[in-house]
C-alpha cells in the first residue's frame, strides 16, 4: 500500500488578519500556529507546507495571564561571556511588541526547516494599520 500524499496547491492560500486586542497570548498563538500548519484543511499532513497567511494586529495589546508580565524573562546570549540578557515581558512590549507574539508562536512550531519556513507566513504589527490590504485578508476573531 502506497502513502497517499496530498496536493497542496500554493496559490490558493488564503490571508487571516486576526486582530490581538485583549486577546490571551498563548491562545492567540496556538490559533496562528494552527492556521501557519493548516491543521484547519482536509490536506494537512504534518511534513508539508499547506497551511495559509496571518496578519496579526494590535501585537502590544495582546494579555498574559497571572505575573507574567513581570516575572516571565526572555533570554539573550551573544556567545561572549557575560553576554546574556535578560527581558521582561513588560520591557520587550514596551521596545518590540511583536516580539511577544512572534517567540509564543514560534514556540508551537515544529524545529526544523518547516517551521522556520511556515514562521515567514506570519506577519506581525503593533499598530491596527498592516499593509497587506491587497490580498483581501478575511478577519478572524481571537479566543479569548
Amino acid at each position: 500500500m502506497k502513502t497517499y500524499l496530498p496536493k497542496v496547491n500554493l496559490e490558493q492560500r488564503a490571508w487571516h488578519v486576526i486582530d490581538a486586542n485583549g486577546a490571551i497570548l498563548g491562545r492567540l498563538a496556538v490559533q496562528v500556529a494552527n492556521l501557519l500548519r493548516g491543521r484547519n484543511k482536509p490536506v494537512f499532513t504534518p511534513h508539508m507546507d499547506a497551511g495559509d497567511f496571518v496578519v496579526v494586529i494590535n501585537a502590544e495589546k495582546v494579555r498574559v495571564t497571572g505575573k507574567k508580565e513581570t516575572d516571565r524573562f526572555f533570554m539573550t546570549y551573544s556567545g561572549w561571556k557575560g553576554g546574556e540578557k535578560y527581558t521582561s515581558i513588560a520591557q520587550t512590549r514596551a521596545k518590540q511588541p511583536e516580539r511577544l507574539v512572534m517567540h509564543a508562536v514560534k514556540g508551537m512550531l515544529p524545529k526544523n526547516h518547516l517551521g522556520r519556513k511556515l514562521l515567514t507566513k506570519l506577519k506581525v504589527y503593533k499598530g491596527s494599520e498592516h499593509p497587506h490590504a491587497a490580498q483581501k485578508p478575511a478577519p478572524l476573531t481571537a479566543t479569548h
